[in-house]
Formats: structure tokens, C-alpha cells, sequence
């Protein structure tokens, strides 16, 4: 179970050092290996093989309505390896996408990362805090 914010700076190559504190569990779970794909809220997902493999199954089920979605996911979908000091490299087309080109915002979100810039997390974040809670919280108790 991945949770926290972590903020991270991407380098000139586009690489991001993944947290310490997560390294040991994606090596166990991964064998270090990754996939990045676009989230439909300006993100970028980063999951463990195995729990992308699984979301791929679902997604790939998905009906001919949402075909667009299937290439949205899985076409833009890219397999990346941790490299032997915790680094992986984040493709131009995927940083261009979520618009991340330095300091970094890495979510974890249960079994997979949202990778966001900074600057834009902050705004939406920001903007959420100030928006009223959705109903689904309306009995939640804190």
C-alpha cells in the first residue's frame, strides 16, 4: 500500500529518483520494474508491474464506448525499469503530457503513483480545499 507525498526533481534526462521508503516494496513486489501511463486529470499514473497488470486487464475489458479511453491508457502506456540507484526515466511524450519538466509531486495512491508537477498540483489542490466536499463525504466522520 502506497501512501504520502513525496517532492522530487526530475533531472536533464527526464529521470525522477523514486523515495527510499519505496524502493525496498516496488523491488519485492517488481523486481523494480514500473509502468507510466496518462490519468485523465493531467497526471501521470505510475504503477508496480503487477498492479498494472491488473488494471490493464480491467481496462482491456472495457466495451467499444470507451475505445478512446483503451488508447488514452494502454497506448500511451510505457514499461520503465528502476535503475540501480532507485531512477526512473520518465519518456519526453509522458513529461510533455502531464507538463513536468523539473520539481515534482509524487502521490501514493494504495497500489499505484500519481506523478504530477508541482506547480500544477498545488493549484489543484488549492482549488479542491477551497470547493465544497463532495456528498460522498457527507456522513464521513474525521
Amino acid at each position: 500500500m502506497f501512501q504520502g507525498a513525496s517532492s522530487l526533481s526530475l533531472d536533464a534526462k527526464g529521470r525522477l529518483s523514486v523515495p527510499t521508503r519505496h524502493r525496498d516494496a516496488l523491488t519485492q513486489q517488481a523486481g523494480g520494474q514500473l509502468t507510466i501511463t496518462k490519468h485523465p486529470d493531467g497526471c501521470l499514473m505510475v504503477f508496480p508491474r503487477p498492479a498494472w497488470e491488473e488494471f490493464r486487464e480491467r481496462i482491456a475489458k472495457l466495451p467499444m464506448s470507451a475505445q478512446w479511453w483503451k488508447r488514452i491508457f494502454l497506448g500511451n502506456a510505457m514499461d520503465v525499469e528502476m535503475d540501480g540507484t532507485g531512477r526512473v526515466l520518465v519518456s519526453p511524450e509522458l513529461r510533455e503530457a502531464a507538463g513536468l519538466a523539473k520539481d515534482a509531486v509524487l502521490l501514493g495512491m494504495g497500489n499505484h503513483f500519481e506523478l504530477w508537477d508541482k506547480a500544477t498540483y498545488d493549484a489543484k489542490e488549492a482549488a479542491a480545499m477551497q470547493a465544497e466536499m463532495p456528498d460522498v463525504f457527507k456522513d464521513f466522520s474525521f
